[in-house]
């Protein structure tokens, strides 16, 4: 028989993707507010890994990473998509989202992201929101499934959370240590 026991907390990441790059500054106090301070914010680029959005948020997309210092309990995961929903209702401009916000976060063993929509790969969490199993890290970086979005995949963004997992891993170990 299995014997429950706590997780380990894990590292909250939030991926932006923009309409405008001066958006960047409110959505980022937003975050800051309710996840602490961010340890690491990625740079920006264009987002061009699909056309989902376009019809929605416009062309010319951008993507931003974020990671946040405090680790944190992962059954959270749920309420952190309700509250990065609520921001998105909150930058709205005639009806349309000005910016997606997918909060997730980084273990030793991979990557998951929340997300309001079912598929056959996600579980459900909690009000109405479904975990994301985007990417799994194995010998030495983080492999794709057959179903992580594109950008998650390859080009920077599997670079920039492998930073987030080093740092992760050294928070881990610092925490053992710690008297």
């Amino acid at each position: 028989m299995s014997q429950p026991g706590l997780p380990l907390p894990v590292k909250p990441v939030v991926s932006l993707i923009l309409a405008r790059d001066d958006l960047a500054p409110a959505v980022m106090a937003r975050l800051k507010d309710y996840f602490g301070p961010p340890d690491l914010v990625g740079p920006w680029w264009n987002f061009t890994a699909t056309d989902y959005y376009d019809a929605e948020m416009g062309v010319d997309l951008g993507r931003r990473l974020i990671s946040f210092l405090h680790l944190a309990d992962p059954g959270r995961l749920a309420q952190w998509k309700a509250f990065t929903n609520e921001v998105e209702s909150d930058l709205t401009l005639g009806g349309r989202r000005l910016v997606n916000l997918d909060p997730g976060y980084v273990t030793r063993e991979r990557l998951v992201l929340a997300t309001g929509k079912n598929y056959t790969h996600r579980i459900y969490l909690d009000q109405g929101i479904f975990g994301d199993l985007t990417l799994i890290y194995s010998r030495g970086s983080y492999k794709p499934l057959s179903w992580s979005y594109p950008d998650y995949a390859e080009g920077a963004l599997p670079e920039l959370l492998g930073l987030v997992r080093r740092k992760y891993l050294w928070q881990l170990r610092a925490a053992v240590v710690a008297p």
